[in-house]
């Protein structure tokens, strides 16, 4: 086991390795490959309202029998409350599901926002709460004791630029997708500047993008005897970014707890990859949506 802690940048500590558990489905029990997680080491658990399985993660976690102080629960405010009058009872909710009192990180889930609904079949209409007004109820939540931090997600650096200088409260971390096919090395810059810690999910790739069958990552792994995941996870946790790999899978779950020591040559080398890959395509999305994955688009929300 090999986890080590990031501070953030108000003197909590986060451990640089936890189970992403987007992949875990709703309903069922997942009292399974939580408490293998456990007994591998794992401490940081990122969950999300539209995940949809939070109470069966908060059921395996309860009864695991670990103290809630040695846990690291990260969670998020989903897009349809936004609204800073309905940003308390959110988290409210998070913490019913999750049954714990607090959660040690609580997100932005991103920035841009839906009207509220009622029934979850219904389509997601598109409404333009401003992110600062957001933001301040998010502040606000750290003097109720229910979270110990709070920060952002999928936010842009055109964003996060415009946002910070409003800030009582810098964000503690910025959640995006990461991995060798989008290294976002001005974004891991801005943010070493304002002291925001990054954690990188989706770090593995997926299908529209196949990072594991890379000639570098795959000479790398091969030279170092380890799986090309580990590569990718090594690489990002050698420049103190965070990782969130989601499996169901126990021995993948125990491979990507192990890191390796990559040499310089290796990580200059990763860095030659000169890819910029999304899982999820933003052209894909409405054109007045796009500026909330790609950098330069103007943000009207702020």
């Amino acid at each position: 086991m090999s986890i080590k802690t990031i501070k953030l940048n108000n003197g909590v500590l986060m451990p640089d390795v936890g189970l992403g558990t987007s992949r875990l489905e709703a309903g069922g029990s997942h009292d399974e490959i939580i408490h293998s997680a456990i007994e591998l080491g794992y401490r940081h658990f990122d969950c999300a309202t539209s995940y949809l399985s939070q109470p069966q993660v908060g059921s395996a976690l309860k009864s695991a029998n670990v103290p809630r102080k040695e846990l690291f629960i990260v969670s998020k405010i989903y897009h349809d409350k936004h609204r800073p009058e309905l940003v308390p009872g959110a988290l409210d909710e998070i913490l019913e599901q999750l049954q714990v009192d607090y959660v040690d990180l609580l997100l932005m889930h991103g920035p841009h926002s839906f009207k509220p609904k009622t029934d979850p079949e219904e389509f997601n209409e598109i409404e333009n709460v401003p992110i600062m007004d957001t933001w301040r109820a998010m502040e606000a939540l750290l003097e109720t004791g229910k979270v110990r931090a709070i920060g952002v997600s999928n936010f842009t650096q055109s964003v996060l630029e415009k946002m910070v200088p409003q800030c009582r409260i810098i964000p503690a971390v910025n959640q995006i997708e990461m991995h060798p096919y989008l290294q976002r090395h001005e974004m891991e810059s801005f943010c070493r500047l304002h002291n925001i810690a990054l954690t990188a999910h989706k770090p593995l790739g997926g299908s529209r993008v196949n990072v594991m069958g890379d000639s570098i990552i795959k000479s790398i792994a091969e030279a170092h005897s380890c799986t090309p995941a580990q590569v990718c996870l090594s690489w990002m946790l050698a420049r103190d970014i965070m990782v969130i790999p989601g499996t169901t899978n126990k021995q993948r779950l125990e491979e990507n707890i192990h890191r390796v020591e990559l040499s310089a040559d290796d990580m200059r080398l990763i860095a030659t990859i000169k890819k910029e890959e999304f899982t999820y395509d933003p052209m894909v999305l409405p054109k007045d949506l796009r500026w909330i994955q790609l950098e330069g688009e103007k943000c009207p929300v702020i």
